[in-house]
């Protein structure tokens, strides 16, 4: 019975000392031989990166480890800067929900990798002349295909296919599907 005790006594004292540290804190731990690991962040970061995920309560305080501390240079003033560069980069949308509604379908091609590359330099015209739109470039079998936008009416997405159309893509059409928007 005393074993029983003494393990469960250990058990519960070795959980209580690995929750006791911060996940950047276990990483910069020095181990004897292997390197070491420094990490130089914002407080904002150190407070995402070190709270309990949602709905866990965390027994301790989020504090910011000394690495996270150490002084950084001096803040210089930054000027808004005009750029003509392009988001191609693929955007999570999280909390959004999936409702039927219109896409534009501006390009479908075949399943070539040049079909692939047509779909994806029509989907970067695309945002270059409507930045705020949601473009997507996929695949679905057999053939490479890039919509635009997320229509709840088929009057908005008509709209976009006539500007479309202006561009010089004929061939663009209305298809109805599941659309992304914004869950309230």
């Amino acid at each position: 019975m005393r074993r029983i005790i003494s393990i469960l006594t250990l058990c519960v004292g070795i959980c209580m000392n690995a929750d006791a540290q911060t996940f950047t804190q276990r990483i910069q731990k020095k181990v004897a031989g292997q390197g070491t690991i420094v990490i130089h962040q914002d407080s904002t970061i150190e407070r995402l990166v070190n709270t309990a995920p949602l709905g866990i309560k965390s027994s301790q305080p989020t504090a910011t480890t000394p690495s996270a501390q150490t002084p950084t240079a001096p803040k210089t003033p930054t000027t808004a800067i005009q750029t003509d560069t392009i988001d191609t980069s693929k955007k999570v949308m999280r909390g959004d929900a999936k409702v039927n509604g219109y896409r534009v379908q501006a390009f479908a091609g075949g399943n070539s990798r040049t079909d692939r590359q047509q779909a994806e330099r029509i989907g970067n015209d695309i945002k270059s002349h409507f930045g705020g739109v949601p473009v997507y470039v996929h695949f679905y079998s057999p053939r490479w295909i890039c919509r635009v936008g997320n229509y709840r009416t088929y009057e908005e997405a008509h709209q976009m296919l006539v500007s479309l159309r202006k561009l010089g893509y004929t061939q663009a059409t209305i298809v109805k599907g599941k659309i992304t928007v914004a869950a309230y």
